[in-house]
């Protein structure tokens, strides 16, 4: 990892190639939200790791799009609660 980001991987690149619409989104929502670490992590499946004050949550989806979807739904500037942990 490189300030807090995971590098993209070889097999993340091929999943992003899918989905090049994404990937300025995917910087979007890194540079709104660099607590949250956002990869492949070498499992096929994009994952995003937000910090917790007792941990961290932890959320997958086969698509980086579904992925980003689920985190603006649980980020998003219109929400007024602090991360809930469901998902």
């Amino acid at each position: 990892m490189n300030g807090g980001q995971a590098k993209i991987s070889r097999a993340a690149l091929r999943l992003v190639r899918e989905e090049p619409g994404q990937v300025l989104r995917l910087q979007a929502f890194r540079a709104a939200h660099p607590e949250v670490i956002i990869g492949d992590f070498g499992f096929g499946v994009w994952q995003a790791r937000i910090p917790e004050p007792d941990g961290e949550h932890v959320i997958s989806r086969y698509t980086l799009r579904e992925l980003l979807d689920k985190l603006d739904e649980l980020t998003g500037e219109y929400r007024s609660q602090p991360f809930s942990g469901q998902d």
